[in-house]
Formats: C-alpha cells, sequence, structure tokens
C-alpha cells in the first residue's frame, strides 16, 4: 500500500511539473545557426536575415493537431498537422516532407526529409515553464544550430 502511494504521488508530481507546450513564444537568440542554413542551401543575404530576426511563435493544440506560426517583419509562416503524420512544409526554395512526433510532455520533435536530394533535417523542441529550445539538424551541417525563445506571458 505504501509503496502504491509512492507511485501515485511521483505520478502526480511528473504530471503537475510539465512544462505547457501552447502559449507563444519570443525569440532571444541562436547558437551556431549558421551553419545550418548554409547546410540548407540558404544563400548568404537570407541567412543574415533570417539569423537576425526575433519571430513570434505561437504553438496551438487541438486533440492530435498541432500549429506553429512564426511570425516576422520578413515573413509569417504556419503549419498545422496531426502529430505522427507526413505533411508538407513549404520552404523558401522546396517543399519538404516532414513528420512530428511527441517525445514527452515537454519535447517534440520533426523529422523532415528534402525531396530533391533526400537529405535529412530535424527540428528538436524542447519545453520548459520559461522557453522553448528549438535545436536545428542537417545531415550536412557541421554543428546543430539553436534557436532559443522566451514564453511570452501577456
Amino acid at each position: 500500500m505504501h509503496r502504491l502511494q509512492s507511485t501515485s504521488f511521483v505520478l502526480w508530481l511528473i504530471h503537475n511539473n510539465m512544462a505547457p507546450v501552447t502559449g507563444k513564444y519570443q525569440h532571444y537568440k541562436n547558437e551556431d545557426i549558421d551553419d545550418y542554413f548554409i547546410a540548407v542551401g540558404v544563400p548568404f543575404i537570407g541567412r543574415k536575415m533570417m539569423s537576425m530576426s526575433s519571430p513570434l511563435m505561437e504553438i496551438t493544440l487541438d486533440g492530435e493537431t498541432m500549429t506553429i506560426k512564426n511570425s516576422s517583419l520578413l515573413r509569417t509562416v504556419e503549419h498545422s498537422f496531426k502529430l505522427g503524420e507526413e505533411y508538407e512544409e513549404k520552404m523558401p526554395n522546396t517543399t519538404i516532407k516532414s513528420v512530428t512526433t511527441k517525445i514527452n510532455d515537454n519535447e517534440f520533435t520533426t523529422q523532415s526529409v528534402i525531396p530533391e536530394t533526400g537529405e535529412k533535417c530535424g527540428r528538436h523542441y524542447l519545453f520548459t515553464d520559461d522557453e522553448c529550445i528549438i535545436t536545428l539538424t542537417h545531415e550536412k551541417a557541421q554543428k546543430d544550430g539553436k534557436r532559443y525563445f522566451r514564453r511570452v506571458t501577456s
């Protein structure tokens, strides 16, 4: 009986300490982003503009359908998809095939393939109470890039 109560308490503690995923997040810094942009084929001027932009990211979740909207002075991009199902993402120079899955209550991952080349890239979303860190990967990148977003509370 005591062990069951302990297990229930741990499950309660984990459940109640999960970071919420949905909400608005303001970009505030990048880490090693240029190498990732080079690997995905973004031209020099585009890389500089994207690395200096501070988009607002809004995430909503309706059942198994997630919507991620990124808005900046340059452009607004919105993707809606069902978790675990393939969808298309329109990029400036191509359309990629992606699948986003839930790792746990605080993490999601998007695995993508560029149809023209077969190259693989991805995004890993890690949520805390205060922020979302997106790790960007590409098989040709020397280093993973990271984008940091602070949760907007108003």
